[in-house]
């Protein structure tokens, strides 16, 4: 291992081979690292080629498990979904969820709105009453000059929606914005938000020079990008039964009492920011594992929805309870700008897969599908955290990660499991009981733990 005296030049020109030796250079046991880095490259030399070009200096592969949940009904269609995440709990979660409600009418949802947001950022030098009254001719000018990039989109019913004019010198001086919104039918849309708003940089800069009222140096375009705060492509999810249907969801607890809990275990996130960020997380929990199997941009999902929590005076939780008439409504409202075309989607094929088994779903029933996960989720950890606990679920999934950490034999993690059914579970209890087991193997199912 050598500490680095220079910088590296060329490094994302060198072949993966290369890459790997240079980076063998800055670890212990290299020559193992490297082999280990070997060992999850793809066994198709074509595939992992097509794998190391969807980023930049890539040298393996990170594996994250595929998993499928089966049982969601969602506005009567019967879907299996496919969540990429490597918390089995949230599988478990969910599962669990879509199971219960299959049974009580599933999940409905509504498109509230599909329109997603780009800014052109610019300083202005000159006399803002006048580029305010000229506007109108500039806007003009801006959509035509789009004409070519957006000849594609208006074919599939998207496009340019609308361009405003914001004045920001009130809190910058000189600072304003061309905001603008746009269609983008199936797909996310992010490559031809961003190509749109270069194109009304240009067609601005141009305009704006043959305009002798103005200053020559009066236009500074600063810079042009889409917003990921998208709060007007947002999609509402709910759930809704009879209370009595709780009798007994979970053993010894009526319908009332269950209802009553989760009801205060919701109010609480309203009331208290540091618990409605982990309510929105285990929200999230979902959503963003079949963001991840369809090939969009969870990082993306996860800040948008955490703005528009925060859009209030206080950050508020994404999904409210109502009681009425003897009626439990659960519902979701999340902003969710994803697609079924473009970037991944017609590339790596386990996307491919996931919206093969979605059954070819366009963008508003892909924005269904992932808020339904969302919300399965959601219900299922807020009714273990008000009765049985969260852990209780969790160290259970614990334990196996436990037992493979510690290279329990597949014989014995049996005995183990049910020797931890009504214990506390860590490690140390689990290498205690291990070497008791190794001195006394017949009595197993008998040793305690100190």
């Amino acid at each position: 291992m050598k500490e680095p005296s220079t910088i590296l030049h060329g490094f994302s020109k060198k072949s993966r081979d290369e890459k790997l030796e240079i980076v063998a250079s800055f670890i212990e046991n290299g020559n193992d690292t490297v082999e280990t880095l070997k060992s999850f490259h793809h066994n198709d030399p074509e595939v992992q080629e097509m794998i190391e070009e969807f980023s930049e200096n890539a040298i393996s592969n990170f594996h994250l498990p595929f998993s499928v949940v089966p049982n969601f009904l969602i506005n009567g269609k019967v879907y299996m979904l496919p969540m990429v995440i490597e918390e089995s709990s949230v599988v478990a979660a969910a599962a669990n969820s879509a199971k219960f409600w299959f049974s009580h009418g599933g999940f409905k949802t509504e498109v509230l709105g599909t329109e997603k947001i780009g800014q052109v950022h610019f300083l202005c030098h000159d006399n803002v009453e006048l580029l305010r009254y000229k506007f109108p001719e500039l806007k003009e000018s801006l959509i035509a000059g789009c004409e070519l990039i957006t000849e594609n989109m208006r074919g599939r019913g998207g496009g340019i929606l609308d361009i405003q004019l914001k004045d920001l010198t009130h809190m910058e001086p000189g600072l304003m914005q061309l905001f603008c919104t746009f269609e983008t039918a199936d797909a996310m849309g992010a490559n031809f938000i961003n190509s749109c708003l270069e194109q009304f940089s240009a067609t601005f800069k141009e305009w704006h020079a043959t305009q002798k009222e103005f200053n020559e140096d009066g236009l500074d375009v600063v810079m042009c990008i889409l917003s990921n705060l998208t709060p007007n492509c947002r999609i509402r999810c709910t759930v809704e039964t009879e209370i009595e249907n709780f009798n007994n969801v979970i053993p010894g607890i009526s319908g009332d009492e269950f209802v009553s809990r989760f009801y205060t275990g919701v109010r609480i996130a309203e009331v208290d920011p540091y618990r409605a960020v982990t309510h929105n997380k285990g929200i999230l929990n979902g959503i963003d594992a079949v963001v991840l199997a369809s090939g969009n941009d969870f990082r993306a999902v996860e800040a948008c929805a955490h703005a528009y929590a925060s859009s209030g005076a206080q950050y508020l939780p994404l999904s409210r309870v109502v009681i009425h008439e003897n009626r439990f409504q659960f519902s979701l409202e999340v902003p969710l700008a994803l697609g079924v075309v473009g970037g991944l989607t017609n590339l790596h094929p386990l996307v491919k897969l996931s919206l093969s088994l979605l059954r070819h779903p366009s963008a508003s029933e892909l924005m269904s599908v992932a808020a339904a996960a969302g919300l399965a989720t959601n219900f299922s950890a807020v009714k273990s955290l008000v009765t049985t606990g969260i852990q209780k679920g969790h160290m259970k999934m614990h334990l196996f990660n436990i037992m493979k950490q510690l290279g329990v034999p597949d014989h014995l993690k049996k005995s183990v499991v049910e020797y931890f059914k009504d214990k506390k579970v860590s490690v140390y209890a689990v290498r205690s009981l291990m070497e008791q087991m190794t001195f006394n193997p017949i009595a197993e199912k008998h040793l305690k733990v100190d």
